[in-house]
């Protein structure tokens, strides 16, 4: 694993379209906290569910960050080559009685008010394979998050949670918390959209023997109804020819303030930025109307690319 004593940050897009707005703002806000802290920045993409990806969005999302100066340190890694890591991490589970294989159907999961308590309520069927879930008990995950404060969550809330679906894919917290500790990344800062996954990820850390990260989930940007910008609300995307309004428009956002946003290339930008970058300066809430690239507190819409 890499050292875990100096700082590694990331961002991790899942290629499910071109990189938008708020996909964008977790970019910036992952390369600011990193760079401010004299550290490493990577990016992962998380191509773990085929069905739900857009043919050439992993390309296109990379070329954005390219067009926006925003190289990572080390290549991409994506999610997909890890299966080996994956399937590995899931045998020292199995191994240690922490999951147990489940063949529920959503309607005999209804009938359990949708959730497991520590084993699967359906008979084995051999002619199918089943999902893996984790076993969380009576568990609480306590921690302190950089920006949304501390935080508490008790696991049965939600009952087991599946690391390995019946279909095939190992489920998203388990990857994410096989790469995190895999590249020994020191702060996860993402959205708070990703805010309850946290502690799954944390319950999955413990159970392996890694140490766990630090958090800091930054708001969500959203319209002026209080919809999120994101590919799954329709939202616009960041046209790579023409990046400094929308960069200017998420650094605003992040609390950079106005005199830092006049550069007029995304890498004089970035430099200025970082300078006037303060972490105290984000905004704690877990929404926030996106700003205009002037700073102004108007609703931003973000300009469509062309197709």
């Amino acid at each position: 694993m890499a050292n875990a004593h100096a700082y590694r940050g990331r961002f991790a897009p899942s290629p499910t379209g071109d990189l938008h707005f708020g996909s964008l703002l977790a970019a910036l806000g992952s390369w600011l906290c990193a760079r401010a802290a004299d550290g490493a920045w990577l990016v992962r993409i998380e191509d773990l569910d085929p069905p739900r990806e857009v043919a050439g969005s992993s390309d296109s999302i990379l070329r954005a960050l390219h067009a926006c100066a925003l190289e990572p340190d080390e290549s991409p890694l994506y999610q997909s080559t890890r299966a080996d890591a994956y399937s590995a991490a899931l045998q020292r589970l199995r191994e240690s009685s922490h999951v147990f294989p489940c063949w529920c159907s959503r309607s005999d999961l209804a009938a359990q008010g949708g959730m497991h308590r520590g084993a699967c309520i359906s008979p084995p069927d051999p002619l199918r394979e089943p999902a893996w879930r984790v076993r969380v008990g009576d568990t609480v995950i306590a921690f302190n998050d950089g920006l949304q404060g501390l935080q508490r969550w008790p696991l049965s809330a939600d009952g087991d949670f599946v690391v390995k679906r019946a279909d095939g894919p190992f489920a998203y917290q388990l990857a994410c918390a096989v790469d995190d500790a895999t590249q020994g990344i020191s702060e996860v800062v993402r959205g708070a959209d990703l805010l309850d996954s946290t502690p799954r990820q944390i319950f999955l850390m413990h159970l392996l023997g890694w140490p766990e990260p630090t958090y800091l989930h930054l708001p969500i940007a959203v319209d002026a109804r209080g919809r999120k910008l994101s590919k799954s609300e329709g939202a616009a995307t960041v046209d790579p020819r023409d990046r400094l309004p929308a960069m200017r428009a998420a650094l605003a956002t992040l609390g950079v303030p106005r005199a830092a946003l006049r550069a007029r290339t995304p890498r004089g930008l970035l430099r200025r930025a970082l300078a006037a970058f303060d972490p105290c300066l984000l905004p704690k809430s877990k929404k926030l109307v996106a700003r205009r690239e002037d700073g102004a507190s108007r609703p931003l819409a973000p300009t469509q690319s062309p197709t």
